[in-house]
């Protein structure tokens, strides 16, 4: 087992080196009409529309008189949220240039630091670690649209790759992120539940 950071940066030089060849490939296309489709597509993940989803769902639900929505609603939320904030941790302690600004020879890799440039904060990916956590949220609560939920997710994360907003080794990292997130509020949920419950 790797016990220094230098052993782990050079386990995962060959992910790395993988990270550097798919951007070389995507790179010179990130500007072309159809990987701008991609990218609103992908706008999905971030923070405001995730949230206005959570939020959408849990209305839709008081309208109809519905609580499990609601309660997937709130649970979605609360789900981003946990993620948001651990994606948020890492990306202040780890500087990592996105690829569409470091096909110029600036370093691929991921370094230990805290600059807060927009892009300096390649890893983890955002995007994909929100998207895994709502889909995870919706599904423990909906568990018959798993697969369409967790499908969902995957494309946002995906798409972060030929639009050169984050390397394959980011949106790894953050489905690592959402899917922790969602399992430790799924969890924490199903305890109160259990915990609330009368004998």
């Amino acid at each position: 087992m790797p016990d220094t950071t230098e052993e782990i940066a050079q386990a995962a030089e060959p992910l790395f080196e993988l990270d550097r060849k798919a951007r070389d490939l995507l790179h010179p296309h990130y500007r072309t009409p159809l990987v701008r489709v991609l990218r609103v597509i992908g706008e999905a993940g971030d923070q405001p529309e995730l949230r206005l989803l959570c939020a959408g769902v849990a209305v839709a639900g008081v309208l109809r008189g519905d609580l499990k929505m609601v309660r997937a609603g709130a649970r979605m939320l609360l789900a981003h949220e946990v993620a948001t904030a651990a994606k948020s941790a890492v990306k202040q302690s780890v500087d990592r240039w996105r690829p569409r600004s470091s096909a110029d020879g600036k370093e691929h890799r991921p370094q230990a630091g805290g600059d807060r440039d927009k892009e300096l904060s390649s890893f983890p990916s955002g995007h994909s670690a929100g998207a895994l956590a709502v889909a995870g949220a919706f599904a423990a609560e909906y568990p018959q649209h798993r697969g369409m939920a967790l499908a969902a997710a995957g494309v946002v994360g995906a798409i972060q790759v030929p639009t050169c907003a984050h390397y394959p080794s980011d949106v790894l990292a953050g489905w690592g992120v959402g899917g922790a997130s969602a399992g430790l509020v799924n969890w924490v949920l199903a305890r109160v539940r259990r915990g609330t419950e009368t004998p």
